[in-house]
């Protein structure tokens, strides 16, 4: 017989219970882009708390939430036993209470705060549904969606206006998701679809080293982990550093 298949992602626990909500909430990603949240809104001249709190409760509801119970129901990458209602009313409690919150601030901050509550709820959708072909579910809409679309956001939340600190900042935040991206595809196939791995390597001295899935993916996934907990110390520290 052989060995048990490799969990679908590092961060997953074994299928069933509660076990399948912890690994539905993909802790380590979304803690990572709710840290572009921070720095988005930590870069603007005032940091206003209640907005900051606001912004990153909408993209925890909307990404932490909808987006990852919308993927789930989408081929069940994860293979949770989370049943198909309960995903759906997860997506539609996460976007409903996303929406609220973007709502209230269109109508206190600005009204072009609209076009981000339309352009947000779209790319959760359009995403990871792979609506029109999968034309939005790319490296590049990745890096755009979760990476320069918080940051930007909650700059906006923050001023009222888009200045050209907030676009550097949601450009580094974008490429950021992108190299997330790059390290996180090769990892996401070898769990999750590759059965089986075999070969070698031969050095220069002459010694013979196997590789298996586990030996390939590790430098991509061990890079992942460190890059998880270095983005949001490095936001908990400007956080800390503006207050």
């Amino acid at each position: 017989m052989g060995e048990p298949p490799d969990r679908p992602a590092f961060y997953a626990l074994d299928a069933g219970g509660w076990r399948d909500y912890w690994s539905l909430l993909h802790p380590p990603y979304t803690v990572w882009h709710l840290s572009y949240v921070v720095i988005g809104a930590c870069i603007a001249p005032v940091v206003n708390l209640r907005w900051l709190f606001e912004t990153a409760a909408a993209f925890f509801l909307a990404m932490g939430l909808a987006a990852h119970a919308l993927d789930e129901l989408n081929g069940r990458p994860l293979r949770t036993r989370i049943p198909d209602g309960v995903l759906s009313a997860i997506a539609v409690i996460g976007l409903a209470g996303a929406f609220g919150l973007g709502i209230h601030g269109a109508i206190v901050v600005s009204p072009w705060l609209w076009i981000f509550i339309a352009v947000g709820g779209f790319l959760v959708v359009a995403y990871n549904l792979e609506l029109f072909g999968g034309a939005f579910h790319s490296d590049l809409w990745f890096a755009l969606a979760w990476g320069a679309f918080p940051a930007l956001t909650a700059y906006f939340a923050q001023t009222a206006t888009i200045r050209v600190e907030a676009v550097l900042v949601a450009g580094a935040c974008a490429a950021l998701s992108a190299a997330q991206r790059v390290l996180s595809t090769p990892v996401r196939r070898l769990r999750r679809k590759v059965a089986n791995v075999t070969g070698e390597v031969l050095t220069t001295e002459g010694a013979r080293e196997p590789i298996d899935a586990s030996s390939l993916r590790a430098a991509p996934e061990g890079a992942l982990r460190w890059l998880s907990v270095a983005i949001p110390l490095f936001a908990a520290a400007l956080l800390v550093a503006r207050l």
